[in-house]
C-alpha cells in the first residue's frame, strides 16, 4: 500500500493478514535466499574504501583552507572550513552507517552462510562503532521474532492511555492539551534529543524497550534478564570489545588531541546514531501500522507491520544498502541478503496486498509528522494503532 501519512480509517474495520509464513515464502524465488560471500565482501570492501577516502580527503581540509583563503579576511576561512567539515561529516556519517548496516547483516547471518565469518566481521564492525555486537544481536533477533507484539517486542513499545494518565475515549477533560500542549521549539528539542541519544540510552538503560524488564536492564550486564545462560559469554565478549575500543579511542585522543578525534571520528559516529534511530523509528512508528496483543499476534502479522521508505534517495540506496528502502522483506526473512531485497519485494508486495506499506514522502518531513502524531495506543483491543494528540 503506497500511502501518504495519515491515520487509519477507524470507521473501517481492520482485517489482519491471514497468509501463513509458508504462503509468503513460497511466492519468493529460492535464489533470493542465497548468500554469496564474494558479493557480500565486495560491498564491505567498498564501504571500507569509502571511509578511508573520506578520511584522507578530510586531512586536506585545513591545508586547503589555509592555502586558498590567505588574505581573504576573517569570515571566508571560517565559512570555507565549516562548509567542508559539514560535507565530510555528512558523507562519512553515511559511510560509517553503511559499515554498521554490514555488521547488522552479519548479526542476522545474511552476510555469509558461515556463522563464524559473520560473527567475526560483525563483531569488528560494530565494536569499531561502539555497538556491543553480541548483546545487541541477541536482543535484536528477539525483536524480529516478536515484532509488533505489545507483550514481547523488544523496542519501540508504544505508551498506553493509562500509562500517560490520559482519559479513556469520550472522557476528555482537557488533559490532552495539558499533556501534549508543548511548544514546537520544545518538541524539536525533544526530537533532537531522541536522534542523538536514543540508541545509547536504549543500550544502557533500555529506553523505549520492553517494559516487563526490571529497571536498569541494559545490554552490558551478562546476568541480566535480557539474556539466557548460553548468551552470557557473548555479552562478556561484547563488554571486553567495547572496553578495548574505548581504550583505543583514548589513546588516539592522547596522541592527536580530543578535538581531532571528535572531528574525524566522533561527529560521524553521532551521525550513525542519528541515522540508525531515524531509520528504525520510522520503520516502527507510523499511524498506519498496527500493533497486536497476544490473542491475535503471529510472526507474519508482526513482520508486515513495518514500512518501506524512500530514504535519502540514491544516498540511502548506495551508502545504507537499502536498509530502509526494502525493510518489510527483511522482517519476513532476516537471513536474506540485502542485495536481493529489491527483487524479493516485488514478489512480496503482491502476496501482502493492502498489508504491504510503502511511503515515498520526504523522510525528514515524515520524522516530524510521526513524532508529533504517534503519541499513544488504547489500553483495550487486540489490534491497536497510534493515536494523535487529540486522542
Amino acid at each position: 500500500m503506497v500511502h501518504e501519512n495519515s491515520a487509519p480509517n477507524r470507521d473501517q474495520a481492520f482485517v489482519p493478514l491471514n497468509s501463513t509464513l509458508r504462503d509468503v515464502k513460497e511466492r519468493i524465488p529460492p535464489e533470493f535466499f542465497d548468500r554469496n560471500i564474494f558479493r557480500s565482501s565486495g560491498y564491505l570492501l567498498r564501504d571500507i574504501c569509502l571511509v578511508a577516502i573520506f578520511f584522507l580527503l578530510a586531512t586536506w581540509i585545513e591545508p586547503f583552507v589555509a592555502r586558498n583563503t590567505l588574505g581573504s579576511g576573517l569570515y571566508w576561512p571560517v565559512l570555507a572550513r565549516s562548509a567542508l567539515w559539514l560535507v565530510y561529516w555528512w558523507f562519512q556519517g553515511l559511510a560509517f552507517t553503511g559499515l554498521w548496516v554490514m555488521g547488522h547483516e552479519c548479526g542476522h547471518g545474511a552476510f555469509s552462510s558461515n556463522k563464524y565469518i559473520c560473527d567475526i566481521l560483525g563483531s569488528l564492525l560494530h565494536t569499531a562503532l561502539l555497538t556491543p555486537y553480541w548483546s545487541w544481536k541477541y536482543v535484536h533477533r528477539r525483536h524480529h521474532s516478536n515484532h509488533a507484539s505489545l507483550e514481547c517486542d523488544e523496542v519501540y513499545i508504544p505508551h498506553t492511555r493509562s500509562e500517560l494518565g490520559l482519559p479513556q475515549p469520550g472522557h476528555d477533560d482537557g488533559q490532552f492539551e495539558e499533556y501534549f500542549g508543548d511548544t514546537p521549539i520544545y518538541t524539536m528539542l525533544m526530537l533532537v534529543r531522541q536522534q542523538v541519544l536514543a540508541f545509547p540510552a536504549y543500550l544502557w538503560f533500555n529506553a523505549s524497550g520492553q517494559k516487563s524488564y526490571p529497571r536498569w536492564s541494559n545490554h552490558f550486564n551478562p546476568n541480566g534478564v535480557m539474556f539466557s545462560d548460553d548468551q552470557r559469554l557473548g555479552v562478556v565478549l561484547s563488554d571486553i570489545a567495547m572496553i578495548s575500543m574505548a581504550f583505543i579511542i583514548s589513546q588516539f585522543c592522547a596522541t592527536f588531541g580530543w578535538l581531532q578525534v571528535l572531528k574525524f571520528y566522533g561527529i560521524p559516529w553521532l551521525a550513525v546514531n542519528h541515522w540508525f534511530v531515524m531509520i528504525t523509528y520510522l520503520h516502527h512508528s507510523d499511524p498506519v501500522l498496527p500493533h497486536y496483543r497476544k490473542g491475535v499476534w503471529n510472526f507474519q502479522r508482526g513482520a508486515a507491520a513495518t514500512i518501506d521508505r524512500d530514504f535519502l534517495g540514491w544516498q540511502g540506496r548506495f551508502f545504507l544498502h537499502d536498509v530502509a528502502h526494502f525493510h518489510v522483506v527483511h522482517h519476513f526473512f532476516p537471513k536474506m541478503p540485502w542485495y536481493h531485497g529489491e527483487a524479493a519485494t516485488g514478489y512480496l508486495r503482491h502476496v501482502l496486498g493492502p498489508h504491504y506499506h510503502h511511503s515515498s514522502l520526504p523522510v525528514f518531513k515524515v520524522l516530524w509528522h510521526n513524532y508529533t502524531v504517534c503519541q499513544f495506543i488504547d489500553d483495550e483491543g487486540d489490534v491497536v494503532f497510534y493515536r494523535d494528540r487529540l486522542g
